[in-house]
């Protein structure tokens, strides 16, 4: 081990932590690159060229949600161990608390962690056959009305094979990592990281029969608005974003590289699920 990756939120709190641990691990001879400069891209048009260097052994990234998908985004396909610490709201993606940071990051250099692969998924969006953007997202692409468009009709196939029309506000597909964020404030399920699956939850459908739905991961989506489609938005974790019009299609798949977030002993999945949600341990 020679070189870790450190991702920090634009915080004090973050900061001083970070320089603290880099201090901490360059007198341990390793070698830190850091990287501070994360903000959210208004538009796929502003995609940053800059990737993280190869020979990173891990990346920690002290920040909230929003920080750890911009540093997975900066990571890419590269198969590079991350460990979220937890600096901001509540979120699901940071493993640990600053509180176990330095532990955590002793068990790190000792090798004792294991890692734990989040499925990500591969969005094309094509309008005349012609592909206009590519993204890949760890949590969910969202196509979201404007606040004074209409309901949206989002035509959906699996496979090509036609499944229904959602009219609705939008629509959530996300992975099973994305089903603690926007698909289950908007009243879709909880789903284990390991399942292989995709969610599709709708916002506000005017039907309310409709309901949200887990399909297997090895199935191809394909999307198409229509009728006259204007105000629409597809949003990618919630980091960059492509104003869609009608007859646009939009193809998501199974991404063939995945997150590798680290595990170390004693973490389990349900233990922090019952943490952030704060369910009961026995009587209501």
């Amino acid at each position: 081990m020679k070189r870790i990756g450190l991702v920090v939120k634009n915080d004090h709190l973050a900061i001083q932590k970070a320089d603290e641990l880099e201090i901490w691990l360059k007198s341990r001879d390793i070698d830190v690159f850091r990287n501070e400069m994360f903000f959210p891209k208004r538009s796929v048009s502003d995609f940053r060229t800059s990737h993280a260097p190869d020979d990173l052994f891990c990346v920690l990234v002290l920040g909230g949600d929003g920080t750890f998908l911009s540093a997975v985004r900066w990571i890419g396909d590269a198969p590079i161990p991350v460990l979220g610490v937890k600096f901001g709201e509540v979120g699901f993606l940071a493993e640990i608390s600053e509180d176990n940071l330095f532990e955590a990051v002793n068990a790190i250099i000792r090798q004792d962690f294991t890692t734990s692969p989040r499925m990500r998924l591969l969005a094309d969006i094509l309008r005349e056959d012609q592909v206009i953007a590519s993204e890949t997202v760890l949590n969910d692409l969202v196509i979201n009305k404007g606040a004074l468009a209409r309901l949206a009709s989002i035509k959906t196939l699996l496979d090509n094979h036609y499944l229904t029309t959602y009219r609705a506000d939008g629509l959530i597909v996300a992975t099973p990592t994305g089903s603690t964020a926007y698909s289950l404030a908007a009243g879709g399920p909880i789903v284990h990281p390991t399942v292989p699956g995709i969610i599709l939850t709708p916002i506000c459908p005017f039907t309310l029969t409709i309901r949200p739905l887990i399909i297997p991961d090895s199935v191809v989506i394909t999307i198409v608005l229509e009728k006259e489609a204007s105000d629409v938005l597809v949003t990618f974790d919630g980091q960059s974003g492509i104003e869609i019009h009608n007859n646009d299609t939009i193809r998501i798949q199974k991404s063939p590289y995945p997150v590798l977030m680290i595990k170390l002993p004693g973490q389990r999945y349900f233990d922090l699920v019952k943490s952030k949600l704060r369910w009961s341990g026995g009587r209501v």
